[in-house]
C-alpha cells in the first residue's frame, strides 16, 4: 500500500502534469490579494497611457490563458473588467492591422514589428519620456513631494 507521502507525490505531479497546480496557485494568489485589497482606498485614475499598456498586456495574458494573472493586474490597476475593444486600442497606438494579425495579440504584432525592422534602419529608436508618466510615479500621477 502506497504511503502518504507517496500519495502526495503522485498527487503533485499528477497536477504539474496537467498544469492545474500552477492555475490552482495563481488562483490562491488572486483571491489572497483580493481579500487584502483595500477596496475603500481610492485609486488615482489611470493615464491614457497606463490605460493602453494595461489593455496590452492583458490581451497577451489572457491570449496565453493567464486569466488569473490577468484578474490580478486588473483588480490592482484598477483597470475596467470589460477589456477596451481591439480596434480602439490599435487606432490609439496608430496601428493599421490585416485579418491575420487579429489571430495574435498587438503586443506581438508591435514586437515583430520592431524586430523585423532591425535591419531596415541603421539608428536605433530614440524614445522619449511620456508628460503623462514617469518612472518614480504610479499610473502616472506626481506625488505630493513634485
Amino acid at each position: 500500500m502506497a504511503t502518504i507521502r507517496e500519495l502526495k507525490s503522485a498527487l503533485r505531479e499528477t497536477l504539474e502534469a496537467r498544469g492545474v497546480l500552477g492555475q490552482l496557485k495563481a488562483r490562491i494568489r488572486a483571491e489572497v490579494f483580493r481579500a487584502l485589497d483595500d477596496e475603500s482606498a481610492p485609486r488615482p485614475p489611470l493615464s491614457h497611457e497606463n490605460l493602453l499598456t494595461n489593455e496590452l498586456i492583458r490581451e497577451y495574458l489572457e491570449f496565453n490563458k493567464y486569466r488569473y494573472t490577468a484578474s490580478v493586474l486588473t483588480a490592482e490597476s484598477g483597470q475596467s473588467e470589460v477589456p477596451l475593444v481591439r480596434e480602439f486600442v490599435a487606432s490609439e497606438l496608430n496601428v493599421a492591422e490585416d485579418s491575420s494579425a487579429k489571430a495574435v495579440p498587438l503586443l506581438y504584432g508591435l514586437l515583430h514589428h520592431f524586430l523585423s525592422s532591425k535591419g531596415e534602419h541603421k539608428g536605433k529608436l530614440f524614445l522619449r519620456g511620456s508628460a503623462a508618466v514617469s518612472s518614480q510615479e504610479p499610473h502616472g500621477h506626481r506625488n505630493a513631494e513634485s
